[in-house]
């Protein structure tokens, strides 16, 4: 690759990064790839390693092996905290700056906690595989100190797991949850019945999942019932504690809360000077390219691109691949002399899982629930899983965990610590997450106002992009 070819920069390397990259494969450019972790994560799948069905390794693949045959592309791993728009510069956390003629940002979303920071220590999301590990290492912790409490009370507190926001991730997070508890766990204790583990989804809108059809969401609702879950809808989270989650006035014991319940965009928008919607995502132009800067694109959860409708497209991962690989091919037409093509989008549905056999599906008019829309879930989340091999790893896991109701990834990693405390502390401590690259080597409620994106219709039941800000 010469240095006097065109230099297209894509920062991100989700789905909307790695779509970029991809459709300039057999252009005449060079391309690289930063990203702060060297790792494509399949983000629709987290929830299945936070609930020990697979491990994290099976829905993630290094960047490079990814773009090992594309001749043009390269790999740098690195922070991005700045982009010099005059010098057209990237300038990384270690001082590094690297030029670029194109640009495309792709840094995805992050959690919202709606003013209240203090909540994601007490309340992890669920963004990254560290945090989907966090969260299966306090959900597995809350069992082991049950089954050494003596107090009724503080051992009910302890098998009370309380997951906010009942969007796809939500409703995902609480069935597997209770399905781990009731089934998977039946026999691996003796003083505690996991299956009386309690297991409370909170909404605060009027339905779970919102975004999809209410017929949908009536099933969706009737099968985690079936689960076991304890359903809450129009219930507005006020305070959450180390031992604690408050709906209005009511409070609820438990050592164990996840949060699912909104995402704002990657910080790294607010430094593009571009104009920003209420949730911080960058208003770019139809072609994808913000104002003033024809040649710097946005993509994914950090961009408000309009749909055919007006309407902002939400943070779906189908929608950051398309607006990637768009912005890859607006850049060929550019260096071509060609004029830049306005985004559109092609819906192709939505899909989120409630247990093992339910599932819900809207595809275009077609609404699916029941075992139909699981199998189509299934054959949708491998056929778009990256790489053969997990494929391949991930289809066994499957096959077994719906044979022998058994999840193989129930590894609680890290340091213990004080994580075995009496009531009063919380289960997990900040700084205490351990590595699942060495793991994987030993085996709320939002308001319409607030300033956030609800978790959607979720793709196939997720966010889009990496949730991260490279």
């Amino acid at each position: 690759m010469g240095d006097t070819l065109p230099h297209v920069v894509a920062i991100g390397g989700g789905f909307g990064g790695l779509h970029a990259a991809r459709a300039l494969a057999s252009a005449p450019v060079r391309v690289t790839v930063v990203d702060r972790r060297n790792h494509h994560l399949f983000q629709p799948l987290l929830y299945q390693v936070a609930t020990a069905a697979l491990s994290p390794a099976e829905i993630a693949s290094p960047i490079r092996n990814i773009l090992r045959k594309q001749k043009n592309a390269e790999v740098v791993l690195g922070e991005v905290v700045d982009v010099a728009l005059e010098t057209r510069e990237v300038v990384l956390a270690d001082g590094g700056r690297i030029a670029y003629d194109y640009l495309v940002v792709a840094t995805g979303a992050v959690d919202q906690y709606f003013g209240h920071p203090e909540w994601a220590e007490r309340a992890p999301g669920l963004k990254s595989i560290d945090d989907a590990v966090e969260v299966r290492r306090r959900f597995l912790l809350a069992f082991e100190a049950a089954e050494r409490e003596e107090d009724p009370e503080a051992r009910r507190a302890l098998l009370t797991t309380v997951v906010i926001g009942a969007g796809p991730t939500g409703v995902e997070m609480a069935g597997a949850m209770s399905e781990m508890a009731r089934h998977s766990l039946t026999r691996d204790f003796r003083r505690i019945d996991p299956s009386t583990a309690r297991i409370l989804l909170i909404e605060g809108g009027d339905r779970v999942l919102p975004a999809y059809d209410p017929g949908l969401s009536r099933r969706a609702e009737a099968a985690l019932t079936r689960l076991g879950v304890e359903v809450r809808t129009g219930s507005m989270v006020s305070r959450i504690e180390p031992d604690a989650v408050y709906v209005g006035d009511e409070r609820i014991a438990t050592r164990n809360v996840v949060w699912a319940a909104g995402v704002g965009a990657s910080p790294l928008g607010r430094i593009l000077g571009a104009p920003l919607d209420r949730m911080g995502r960058v208003v770019v132009e139809p072609d994808l390219s913000i104002p003033g800067h024809a040649e710097v694109f946005v993509v994914g959860d950090l961009a408000n691109s309009t749909g055919a409708d007006g309407e902002p497209l939400p943070g779906l991962a189908p929608v950051a691949m398309q607006q990637g690989a768009a912005a890859g091919r607006n850049i060929i037409r550019i260096i071509r002399g060609d004029a830049a093509e306005p985004f559109r989008y092609r819906d192709r549905g939505a899909m989120a899982t409630i247990g093992r056999g339910a599932a819900v599906a809207e595809i275009k008019k077609l609404k699916l629930s029941g075992f139909p829309a699981w199998f189509a879930w299934l054959f949708v989340h491998i056929f778009f899983l990256i790489g053969f091999r997990n494929r391949i790893a991930v289809m066994l896991e499957w096959a077994w965990s719906y044979l022998s109701w058994q999840r193989g990834a129930r590894l609680i990693t890290g340091p213990l610590g004080t994580d075995l405390a009496p009531a009063g502390e919380p289960l997990g401590e900040p700084g205490d997450r351990e590595s699942p690259e060495k793991e994987d080597a030993v085996a709320a409620t939002t308001r319409p106002s607030e300033p956030a994106q609800r978790d959607e219709k979720g793709w196939r039941s997720g966010g889009a992009d990496q949730a991260r800000d490279s």
